[in-house]
């Protein structure tokens, strides 16, 4: 009878264990914004997610123009254009960044392709904006990329020679271009950050300094104007090798990916005292342009991004702060070369949603927001 009653406790456990882990189980939604091709390369993109649960991003419609979307907690949408937007292909306006309150930043792209700045408030205000020395041909001007709960702006300016430039916006408008050490000076070099949350709510800034011999060197960029930049240790110095810096909590943690000597990528992060800990995900490729491109992290320290597989194909994961590492598929996800799913950009919230985008299997890509 005694062994009877512990067997039955032993299975009563086990139920309750395996129903525990059924109810915590992340669930995914994919989502597409009204008005997105089917056709290649067009869809739906995601570039930034609130501790609410609002949405941002891209999406290139039948005539692979750009337009942006916000994706309320509800599944609703909203679509907007910055004034000044082309309407001709691969131009038209493109988000790269949101805040807590819920404003966005990013660049519209002209009708003779010149990149402009932009920021719009909650309530769809938006302002445009050019930064000094911003060039004023094809794939040059000003890109806001991130922007911190007190409504400043971190960006690129791309100057009339095609040289990368650091900007910061303050929430009056002001813009101060600045250059991290060692960058380069030459045609697509200089100081550059991406759409993933360079800065955090102190104004510090990250990203990568790309030298005269194209290898990438992280930087931070501190709110009063000085510099740290650094390597991780095993990143390669050859051409398009080295260290490269996507995003930045509260805290002061860092994540990116550096780049080995036979190119294959691998993820970082860096505590605030300086300490980096590296990290594969489960399943990323060892050859060239495979591996592990974490993108952003939330103030707990999880971080999401993505990795590519020995077959090209690329996967989502999340990696929470005492380093265990949860991969994932969105449903439609392609399982072809370059297809798949990716935790893009800024992208992670307080609580541990992620929002991306996957590849389908026609080259097609579609929104996806999965909630832990």
């Amino acid at each position: 009878m005694k062994t009877k009653t512990h067997l039955n406790i032993f299975i009563s456990v086990c139920v309750l264990f395996a129903l525990t882990r059924l109810l915590a189980a992340a669930t995914i939604v994919t989502f597409d914004a009204p008005g997105a091709g089917t056709g290649q390369f067009q869809g739906t993109l995601v570039a930034g997610i609130t501790p609410a649960g609002v949405i941002t991003g891209g999406y290139f419609d039948t005539n692979n123009v750009e337009h942006t979307y916000v994706r309320a907690p509800d599944g609703t949408f909203t679509s907007f254009d910055a004034p000044g937007a082309g309407t001709g292909q691969f131009q038209g306006t493109g988000p790269n960044g949101i805040n807590p309150a819920g404003a966005i930043t990013g660049n519209s792209s002209d009708p003779s392709y010149v990149f402009h700045g932009f920021v719009r408030a909650a309530d769809g205000t938006i302002t445009t904006f050019d930064a000094p020395g911003a060039g004023t041909g094809q794939f040059q001007g000003t890109i806001g990329f991130g922007i911190n709960p007190a409504g400043v702006i971190a960006g690129n300016v791309v100057d009339p020679s095609h040289v990368f430039h650091g900007l910061v916006r303050d929430a009056n408008g002001a813009i101060t271009p600045f250059d991290a050490p060692g960058a380069g000076t030459g045609p697509f070099q200089g100081t550059f950050m991406v759409d993933a949350g360079p800065i955090n709510p102190t104004g510090v800034i990250v990203g990568s300094v790309t030298d005269s011999n194209n290898v990438s060197h992280a930087y931070v960029r501190f709110a009063d104007g000085t510099f740290t930049t650094f390597d991780v240790p095993g990143a390669g110095t050859g051409q398009f090798q080295g260290t490269v810096a996507y995003g930045i909590n509260p805290a002061g943690a860092i994540t990116g990916l550096y780049t080995d000597a036979n190119n294959v990528n691998h993820g970082f992060v860096r505590a605030a005292n300086g300490t980096s800990t590296t990290f594969d995900a489960p399943g990323a490729g060892t050859g060239p342009f495979q591996g592990t491109q974490p993108l952003t992290i939330n103030p707990q320290g999880a971080i999401a991004g993505w990795y590519t597989d020995a077959s090209n194909v690329n996967h989502s994961f999340v990696r929470a702060a005492n380093g265990a590492i949860t991969t994932f598929d969105a449903p439609g996800a392609g399982t072809g070369p370059f297809q798949g799913t990716q935790a893009f950009s800024g992208a992670i919230n307080p609580v541990g949603a992620v929002a991306g985008s996957y590849i389908d299997s026609n080259n097609a890509n579609h929104g996806f927001l999965r909630t832990p």
